[in-house]
């Protein structure tokens, strides 16, 4: 079963992403903060990770740069409020697969999430 982490600083997103996520087949994690982000995907080693850009302390960017230096083969999908394409785009520099608006169109995240689980796993 593939994991996939939820990183949102909104407790209501994430229970949603989660419930769509458990639904779909996955087996869903969620944290609130870029900290425990890190602790879970070293923990539970995620194929996925959804993760926020504009969070407290830790943003979404520092947090992703810690993923892929720390799990690099972890997919990494960005989720943001923000319609500023300038701020998805810094968000792919360092790495992450693809970035999502809110609110999140759940057939476009369950077609960007098949895609990637397919480019980790290979098929």
């Amino acid at each position: 079963m593939e994991k996939i982490l939820v990183v949102d600083d909104e407790i209501e997103v994430c229970r949603a992403l989660e419930e769509f996520l458990a639904i779909k087949g996955y087996q869903a994690f969620s944290a609130h903060n870029g900290q425990e982000a890190l602790n879970i995907v070293q923990a539970e080693n995620p194929h996925i990770v959804l993760l926020d850009i504009i969070m407290p302390g830790m943003s979404g960017i520092e947090t992703l740069e810690a993923i892929k230096k720390n799990a690099p083969a972890t997919g990494v999908v960005m989720i943001t409020a923000v319609t500023d394409e300038a701020l998805g785009n810094q968000a792919l520099q360092p790495g992450a697969d693809d970035f999502i608006t809110k609110p999140v169109g759940l057939d476009y995240l369950e077609t960007v999430l098949m895609v990637k689980i397919v480019d980790i796993l290979g098929g």
